[in-house]
């Protein structure tokens, strides 16, 4: 009786490190125009919605850190791709 191989499938890889990080990049530059915003509203706004505004521009920062730098600990690290050996070709 011949022996099965197991099938293993790319779509469980993640996405590679460079579109990773180009993506983390976009997330904070969004994040902190939307704090010049905020900044720029704080100036321009009456006085009680300008308290929101600069509460934003002061709080964004946390968040977009955050924000940026989630994704890539979900990985673990003693999961194998090859669990068995090769089949020799000989």
């Amino acid at each position: 009786m011949a022996k099965k191989k197991k099938v293993f499938e790319i779509t469980d890889a993640p996405l590679a490190l460079t579109r990773d990080q180009a993506a983390r990049q976009k997330r904070y530059f969004i994040s902190m125009m939307v704090r010049t915003a905020c900044f720029v509203l704080t100036v321009i706004l009456p006085s009680p919605y300008r308290w929101f505004a600069l509460a934003g521009a002061v709080g964004l920062p946390y968040f977009a850190v955050v924000i940026a730098n989630a994704g890539r600990e979900t990985i673990t690290r003693n999961k194998q791709i090859i669990e068995d050996k090769p089949l020799s070709l000989d």
